[in-house]
Order: C-alpha cells, then structure tokens, then sequence
C-alpha cells in the first residue's frame, strides 16, 4: 500500500489517535486527538489555542502519534505546520460532530495544523497468526527502516526459524531472509543464531 492508503486509514478508519508532544517539565505528555482530513500534503487536526497543546504545537512544530482499532495501528512521527484556518470549513464538513462540539459563531479559538513531513508504521494483528508490518514516508519525509537481517555467513542451520513466532523466515536459501513485513521483532532469531550474524538495524 502507499503512503495516501495508510492516511485515509488513519483518518477515516482509526480517526482518533494519542499524540505526544514534550510538557513543560521536560517530559513526554499525551492527549487524543482526532485526525480530520488527509490529501496529497499530508493529515490534518485541529485543537484550540488557549490549550497547552496549542503552545507546546506552536513551539515543538514536530509530534509523535499512534492511533490503533481492531488491531490495527499506525504509528506517525514528523513535522507539523499550523496552517491557521485553512481546511477549517472543510475539516467541519467531514466530521458533522464537530458542528456540535462547537455551534456556529464558537469556532474563533480553532487552528488547522498539518503534518506535512515524516516516518509512518502500519501494523496488523487481526489475524495473529500472519501479522502484517508496513514503513511508510509522508511529505519528503523518509522510511524507517529497521528489523532484523542476516549476514552472509549464515550456514543454513535453520535454528532461527524453529523459533520464530511467525514462521516468516524463509529458509529455502542461504543466507536466510527475514520476512521483514511479517517480523514481530522479538529478537530470538538473533539470541539463537550459533554464528550471531543476525544484527538488528
């Protein structure tokens, strides 16, 4: 899937995510927020600017997310921009609850920001036993890439697939490669490795 299929799941789909950002204090401080729109530039929400949330946006201009239903979930981290009141009309559009949580004539206090640039997740574990993993870029942003890989001095023992929860390592070649897509990342392919060449990136 694309980086646009895993927005409009992210909005239309798991719609409410905790996001955190950096508290006064010095640590990490979480809160739900609703993902409203998605296009081509990136995920919008909005929130009110007598809130600390405001602030800490205005300041940080950079968040991290996780929003997870019917196990699946996708995690999102990057840069944001306050757009001001762009895409507010339309955000109240596509979300009629909002016209509730703020009749016409309250919604002054109301910013649009954007997360215009950063790294994505998708993760499913609907059906346990094939899990299903996804990287993703949103903007210029880039993948993260990261997992476990198998050196070229692998001898084929196939120890690390006897272990693995998910049987996602294929051991028809040599050096064997992990399903990177399938990993669970639990690291006992590597603890079991007798030539300890498979390095966690």
């Amino acid at each position: 899937m694309t980086a646009q299929d895993y927005m409009k799941i992210l909005v239309e789909d798991l719609h409410s995510a905790v996001v955190s950002t950096i508290g006064d204090d010095g640590h990490p401080e979480t809160r739900t927020i609703d993902m409203m729109l998605w296009d081509d530039k990136g995920v919008y929400f909005l929130t009110a600017k007598g809130k600390n949330f405001y602030k800490q946006l205005m300041e940080q201009k950079y968040l991290a997310l996780t929003a997870v239903k019917d196990k699946k979930s996708i995690s999102l981290r990057g840069r944001i921009r306050n757009i001001g009141t762009g895409k507010l009309n339309e955000i109240f559009e596509k979300n009629p609850y909002m016209k509730e949580i703020y009749p016409e004539g309250t919604r002054s206090p109301l910013e649009v920001f954007l997360l215009y640039e950063g790294s994505g997740e998708y993760f499913d574990i609907s059906l346990p036993s094939h899990v299903v993993r996804d990287s993703f870029a949103v903007g210029s942003g880039t993948v993260r890439r990261s997992g476990y890989y198998v050196g070229a001095d692998c001898i084929g023992c196939k120890l690390c697939y006897s272990v693995c929860p998910q049987k996602c390592i294929d051991i028809s070649k040599k050096p064997v490669e992990i399903d990177q897509n399938r990993c669970l990342r639990c690291g006992k392919c590597a603890q079991i490795c007798p030539k300890q060449i498979i390095e966690k990136i």
